[in-house]
């Protein structure tokens, strides 16, 4: 009898042994909240993060900067540890006081980047930045003949083409930046008269036929998988991963040119978890990582040392790495300040119309 009790008394203490042990292990489990664009960071990269660093990582996804930074207004900016604006929005985020530092000396693959991609004039020698990947914005098309489709904003703005139903983006710097393209303007301008012809410009395209709405790039390339329009307005990543799976889509940039953006990794003020968001960042400056997350997105990586980890065939497309010729005619946006109530208005403006 004294035997058994001293098996059982044992046998308790290796149960509680273990019940202490996994106690402890889910203690040490370290946390990151990170707020980013959806389908832009391949999950496999975030559980070998996981597994290697021991750190449980949730994603929220968000569709344009614009509810990104609603949501951080909201109080919203200590839920999370890592945000993904695009460069022309970080002067919002620093002038609201949404965004803290990156202390770069704990990110010492900062090196692997291209400086082309560096300082750019948002945020002079990356203080609050480190950039993720870059791309350009233009339209998805879907067509038996290859032939059928000029890479043109004409597509979309010059009604006798017919070329189908398609969708425009539902934010004011995207559409108005290609009306403005367009008509061989800036899409930084500031002269109230070229913003108020793309604004016409946009009422009169939305009030064709063919015309089915203002969507985001995700449902716009939706529309076009499933064959309910034929020209969406779209970022070239997600064209390309469709145009991969379906030949008759491709991936077009306008010959008038278009917008080039860099999205950038920055860390929400109040986050909790700040050294772990570092290590990630550094985690994914590394050249293998960073050309995973490349290849799933396709969209194009400024960091020069995954290059060499990039398909020849994806280096080569010019739909995720224009040629420099291509590149010439791009234009980033550019935050505008005051000005930028010009965009606003005058997309009030052609929604109401």
């Amino acid at each position: 009898m004294i035997k058994s009790k001293a098996i059982v008394f044992l046998l308790c203490l290796v149960l509680f042994g273990a019940i202490a042990s996994n106690g402890l292990l889910a203690q040490e489990t370290r946390r990151l909240n990170i707020f980013i664009w959806s389908e832009y960071i391949d999950p496999d990269v975030i559980t070998d993060f996981e597994k290697t660093h021991n750190v449980r990582v949730r994603l929220d996804f968000y569709e344009s900067n614009e509810e990104m930074i609603s949501m951080l207004q909201t109080g919203r900016q200590g839920a999370y540890d890592i945000i993904v604006p695009t460069t022309y929005f970080l002067p919002a985020l620093i002038n609201l006081n949404l965004i803290q530092p990156i202390q770069k000396e704990l990110l010492p693959n900062f090196k692997n980047l291209d400086p082309n991609f560096l300082n750019v004039d948002e945020d002079p020698g990356n203080r609050f930045t480190v950039p993720y990947q870059w791309g350009t914005s233009g339209l998805a098309v879907r067509s038996a003949d290859p032939a059928e489709f000029e890479p043109t904003w004409e597509l979309l703005f010059k009604p006798a083409l017919d070329k189908g139903n398609f969708i425009m983006f539902d934010t004011a710097r995207d559409a108005i930046g290609g009306a403005l393209k367009f008509l061989g303007y800036s899409a930084n301008t500031i002269d109230p008269a070229q913003i108020k012809e793309a604004g016409e410009l946009l009422i009169k395209t939305k009030n064709q036929p063919t015309f089915l709405s203002f969507n985001n790039g995700v449902d716009g390339l939706a529309n076009v998988v499933g064959r309910v329009a034929s020209i969406a307005q779209v970022y070239n990543g997600e064209a390309v991963k469709a145009a991969m799976e379906d030949p008759e889509i491709r991936y077009l940039t306008p010959r008038e040119g278009c917008e080039i953006w860099l999205d950038v990794f920055t860390i929400p003020k109040g986050a909790a978890n700040v050294e772990t968001a570092h290590e990630f960042l550094n985690y994914l400056l590394e050249p293998e990582p960073a050309a995973k997350m490349a290849y799933y997105s396709k969209y194009a990586t400024p960091n020069l040392k995954a290059m060499e980890f990039i398909p020849p065939e994806e280096r080569d497309d010019p739909g995720i790495y224009p040629p420099m010729e291509m590149r010439q005619k791009m234009e980033y946006y550019k935050d505008l300040g005051l000005n930028g109530r010009l965009y606003e208005e005058t997309w009030t403006f052609v929604k109401s119309r």
